[in-house]
Order: C-alpha cells, then structure tokens, then sequence
C-alpha cells in the first residue's frame, strides 16, 4: 500500500493575502464616499454662503434705515410730493447695470432636467411686481408724510404678521409655537402705536392725517409682504435658480416698471408742474434737495439687493424679520435727528418689536440644530451598515 503524505498548510502573512473585491466594497460603500465627500464639499461652501448671508443683512439694514431717515428729512424740509417720495423708491435700479457684466448666468448643461421660463413669462412677472411695487410706494409715501418717522418705522412691523400669513399660504411656511408668538407679539406692538394717536397729534400731525397715515402704512405693509412671499414663490417654482444674475433682474426690471409708473403719476397728479417750486423753496437748498432724492434712490436700492438676496438664500420670512429688527433702530436714530418724542407706549412698543424678532431667532436656531442633528444620525446610519 502506498503511504499518504501529510499535507502541511502554509501560513500566509495578512499583508500578502488578497482581499476579494466584494469584501473591499462592504468595508467601505460608495454611497458612503460619496456622501463624505458631499459633506465635506458643503462645509468649505457654508463659509461663503455665511458670507453672502451677512452682506445681505449689512445692504437690508442699512438701506433701509438711512432711506427712511432721508425720506422724513425730505418731508421735513419743504418736500411736498407723494408721487416723487414713490419714484426715489425705485429709481436707483440704473446702478445695477455695472452688476449685469460681473455676475452672469451660469451655463445649464443640455441634460439639466430643469427648463428656463419663457420670456413672455419673466415679462409678465416683471410688469406685475412693477405695478404691486409702484402701488406699495405710495402707500408708504402717504404713511411716511403723515406719521411721526418713529410712527411710521414700528407700524410698518406690521409686514411680519402679514409676511407670516402670507408664507403659510403660499410658500408652506411651518408654523410653531415661537413663530407665532413672534407675530402676535408683533402685531401688538403696532397696535399699541393706533390707540396712542392722541399723543402723537400736533399741527403737523392733525388727527385726521394721522388715521390716513396709519391706514395707508398698514396696507403697504401688507402689500410688501405680499410682494416678499410671491418673490419667494417666484424664485423656487419659475425661475428655478438663486444666482445673483436672478436676483439682479428680479429687482432691476419690476423697478424700471414701477419707476415709469410714477413718472406717470406726477404727470397725471400735477405734481411734475411743482417740483421747480419745490427744489426751489427746499429750506436746505436747492443742492441738499437733489442730493436727498438721489442717495434716498441709492440707499433703496441697496436695500432692495439685500432683500432680494436674503430672499433667495434663505426665505421672505428670513428676509422680513431682519427688516423688522432694522426698524427699531429707525426710532432710536429719530430721537436724535428729528427730535421725535419716545413715550412710554413707543418704548414698549419697540420692546415687544424686539421680543417678537428674538423669537422668531431662536426657532430658526432650534430648526437648524435639529437639522445638524437629523444628518448627523443619517451618517452615524450609513456609517454602521
């Protein structure tokens, strides 16, 4: 009989052997690469998009505060015309052109499922927010002309309860406990400033003016909402795209629009035939009354881009709320420039406008750390398995 020679198994060292190709791919998918890779695309982005964010909210508070200052001074000193408080609403937008050659519109490739708005469309969009943005003008000229500058400031905070309502509807804005608050609160601070008309009264400011005034500030304010919710709306379900180029056009071609409107209005009103006795009699002078007009047109427009930018990047709520906590700062400057009483019904007033933004801060705050802890157990997930 032959005799069986033992086999003897060989150690193989773990650096030599070959690990199967199946085995690589479980160690580490290519969902989860992918995903890291994603990640970490997103966090070197966040620094410029916290870039843009900041500048925006600079632009918005800014304009906004030291348009509103100039358009009281214009009052103030001898200026007279409604249609023309309107027209410096808008007008700035020539000094968004320079913007149209520094910032163009990405190349769509071919296979991008998303299709561009024909131009009939963007036309009519346009001419529409042109005509909603003339109409808002004026009110807010009427409001401004006849209400105290402090007035006037904390009665438009009533745009964010408006802004609220508008968002539930149209854009699916999700409302929580802070949010509403937010409005309620609001809402009570402008409230607080109809019933304390008595107080507010003088030979400039006549009860009657005063209603007007208070009518007419609270339905631009409802009309700026408005106007910031289907901005939103237009940005996410027709244009498609947040890029800067969409945000200039946005802005530059409704405010062509509702600038032509109010040429038109100081035609039709007589207003146009006064002007030369209204620059002439300008208790400042004739060059302090030109450059009035024209940095209230710039300081607008500034504030439009951080509006619209705001807007784009985030939300018409987002962008509604920082503009409600440049107005507090609106009355606090007035004190100092115009020397417009702070009552005790104002200064609570501006409290609770404060209150009601830290609310709606801290629920942004408690969204996006819900947020980070949502994806962060979606990757802890993907990691394990």
């Amino acid at each position: 009989m032959a005799q069986s020679t033992p086999q003897v198994e060989l150690p193989i060292p773990e650096s030599n052997r070959q690990i199967p190709e199946d085995e690589t791919n479980e160690q580490i998918p290519e969902d989860e690469t992918n995903e890291k890779k994603k990640i970490g695309k997103k966090s070197n982005l966040n620094y410029g998009w916290w870039c843009r964010i900041f500048i925006y909210i600079i632009c918005l508070i800014g304009g906004q505060c030291a348009a509103t200052l100039l358009g009281r001074f214009y009052y103030d000193e001898g200026g007279n015309s409604k249609w023309m408080a309107a027209f410096v609403q808008s007008s700035g937008f020539p000094i968004l052109i320079p913007l149209f050659f520094f910032f163009k519109s990405p190349k769509k490739n071919d296979s991008s499922p998303l299709e561009k708005p024909s131009k009939f469309t963007l036309y009519m969009i346009y001419l529409a927010f042109g005509l909603l943005l003339a109409g808002d003008n004026l009110l807010y000229s009427y409001g401004m002309l006849f209400l105290p500058v402090s007035t006037f400031s904390l009665i438009s905070a009533s745009q964010l309860p408006f802004n609220a309502l508008f968002s539930l509807v149209l854009n699916a804005q999700k409302f929580t406990a802070l949010i509403l608050n937010s409005v309620v609160v609001v809402t009570i601070s402008a409230a607080l400033l109809a019933v304390n008309s008595e107080s507010e009264t003088s030979e400039q400011f006549s009860a009657g003016k005063y209603v007007i005034g208070f009518i007419c500030t609270v339905a631009a304010s409802s009309a700026y909402a408005l106007y910031l919710s289907l901005l939103e709306l237009t940005f996410k379900r027709v244009t498609k795209s947040e890029s800067f180029d969409t945000v200039v056009k946005m802005l530059f071609y409704p405010s062509l629009v509702a600038s032509c409107c109010c040429v038109v209005g100081l035609y039709v009103s007589g207003e146009m035939s006064i002007l030369t006795a209204e620059m002439n009699g300008f208790s400042k002078g004739e060059i302090s009354y030109l450059m009035t007009l024209i940095w209230t047109a710039i300081l607008w427009t500034i504030g439009w881009i951080g509006m619209m930018g705001l807007i784009s990047e985030v939300s018409s709520l987002f962008s509604n709320v920082i503009g409600t906590l440049g107005l507090p700062t609106v009355p606090v400057l007035a004190v100092f420039f115009f020397h417009d009483k702070m009552d005790g019904v104002k200064i609570i007033s501006l409290v609770l406008a404060v209150w009601g933004f830290l609310s709606y801060v801290y629920q942004n705050y408690l969204d996006d750390s819900k947020d980070k802890s949502t994806k962060s157990e979606d990757i802890e997930a993907t990691t394990t398995h």
